[in-house]
């Protein structure tokens, strides 16, 4: 006979916390007080205000700290915080999927790290736990996936009390991406390769000014580092990027300024987009992105920070990656088709990129007329499937089949002749019908 497993007691964030949280705000109060503040009321003024800024923050997180607690009672995680009006936000564990170790860089020097989970319909990270040591984070991570059920065959129902709760297996590696790699990759794009032009403008534009400002300097050295964000952070992101696989999961860590250890269970695992950039193709080089149910994704793209699989690599690299996540799924084995003729009048330079095609496991289109893009959805994860004809379409009798995910991208088979579509619509929603029957079969 088992039992459930007992309630511990809350828990406290480490005591470093409040100081790590004021440090990082620092950069924060100082962007708000902005340039032109420094230059009203001068450095002597400007020092005060960041310091008592700074002060009453600290104080803040150390009464914050104080009353914040999390423990695990039965499969739930119960994060405890609030002064005056106290606050509890329970979290089953049946809908996380994936976990996050966090490691910034301030944390990095103080031997902490932070907790980050996403849960089913979450729009943003749960439950932060910043900052535990970094044993105590981890271990909670595999505690967390275990209760869940994503880290052992085991379930916490079968453990009984006074038995040890059952462990993750050791990691698989699977493959370690190059700094060298890396850093190649992110100067072959637009924003690198064209800063010295920028530079040798905004150099020549100074010159033939009468005058030079402090401020003007300021802002036109922060406007030449907002080109150079994208690939900066993704730089920083991805450093020492490597992939690993674990009881049914796909690990990867990666990152210089901020590591992370970041979980993502195959069962969540809704489509991967391939992704071949423009000055990546005389390398036929790409990267792997995938999209994970439950996970916010990025407004801006891929983003970085948004997850990947593969920041950069080759062909043969890439089928090792996706053998991993697809299992049976090649890139290179997909047979696209390409739309209907009459597909050049809505779109005369790319139509003969676009293609779509049904395999036997999933369904894939491909798009981009410079960066060029593959999607690829297994069959089970199809939530939906849509036929939709706008107004030009109708015209040239065309009409564009979408395969919906939950929360996540959508496969289009783009401008196909009515009945094609109609066809296309009733083969997806009869092989996601049958791949969802299969493990209940099992």
């Amino acid at each position: 006979m088992t039992a459930s497993l007992a309630t511990e007691p809350r828990q406290r964030l480490h005591p470093l916390t409040p100081l790590l949280k004021g440090a990082r705000a620092l950069v924060v109060i100082i962007a708000a007080l902005s340039w032109q503040t420094l230059g009203r009321v001068g450095v002597g003024w400007f020092a005060a205000m960041v310091v008592a800024a700074l002060v009453a923050h600290v104080v803040l997180s150390v009464v914050s700290w104080y009353f914040t607690g999390y423990q695990v009672v039965g499969r739930e995680l119960r994060i405890h915080e609030g002064l005056l009006i106290r606050r509890t936000r329970a979290i089953p564990l049946e809908r996380l999927q994936t976990v996050e170790v966090v490691r910034p860089l301030l944390a990095q020097l103080t031997g902490l790290a932070e907790l980050r989970l996403e849960v089913v319909g979450g729009g943003k990270t749960e439950a932060p736990l910043a900052f535990l040591t970094v044993e105590e984070a981890r271990a909670l991570r595999e505690r967390l996936l275990v209760l869940a059920g994503k880290a052992s065959a085991a379930a916490p129902a079968e453990v009984a009390e006074g038995e040890p709760m059952p462990v993750a297996h050791p990691e698989r590696p699977i493959h370690a991406v190059t700094n060298r790699d890396l850093l190649i990759s992110q100067v072959l794009t637009p924003q690198t390769l064209f800063m010295p032009f920028g530079v040798v403008f905004v150099v020549f534009q100074f010159a033939t000014e009468a005058t030079w400002s402090f401020i003007g300097i300021a802002s036109t050295l922060t406007a030449m580092a907002g080109v150079l964000l994208q690939p900066v952070r993704r730089i920083l992101a991805d450093w020492n990027f490597r992939l690993a696989s674990q009881d049914g999961s796909l690990r990867m860590r990666g990152g210089l300024l901020e590591t992370r250890s970041q979980t993502v269970p195959l069962d969540r695992l809704q489509a991967i987009t391939a992704t071949w950039p423009l000055l990546w193709r005389r390398r036929r080089w790409l990267r792997l992105r995938p999209h994970v149910a439950g996970v916010a994704t990025p407004t801006s793209g891929d983003e970085a920070g948004g997850g990947r699989l593969l920041p950069v690599g080759d062909p043969d690299t890439a089928r090792l990656v996706l053998a991993e996540a697809l299992p049976g799924v090649s890139l290179d084995a997909i047979p696209f088709t390409p739309p209907s003729r009459r597909a050049r009048w809505l779109h005369p330079l790319a139509w003969r990129v676009l293609g779509a095609a049904l395999t036997d496991q999933v369904v894939a289109h491909r798009e981009g007329l410079l960066t060029r893009q593959v999607l690829v959805v297994p069959y089970a994860r199809i939530q939906s499937v849509r036929v939709v004809r706008g107004p030009l379409q109708r015209r040239l009798g065309l009409a564009t089949v979408y395969a919906d995910t939950a929360g996540g991208p959508s496969a289009a088979a783009r401008d196909r002749d009515v009945s094609e579509a109609w066809a296309l619509a009733a083969t997806l929603a009869e092989r996601s019908r049958a791949a969802r029957s299969v493990p209940a079969q099992g």
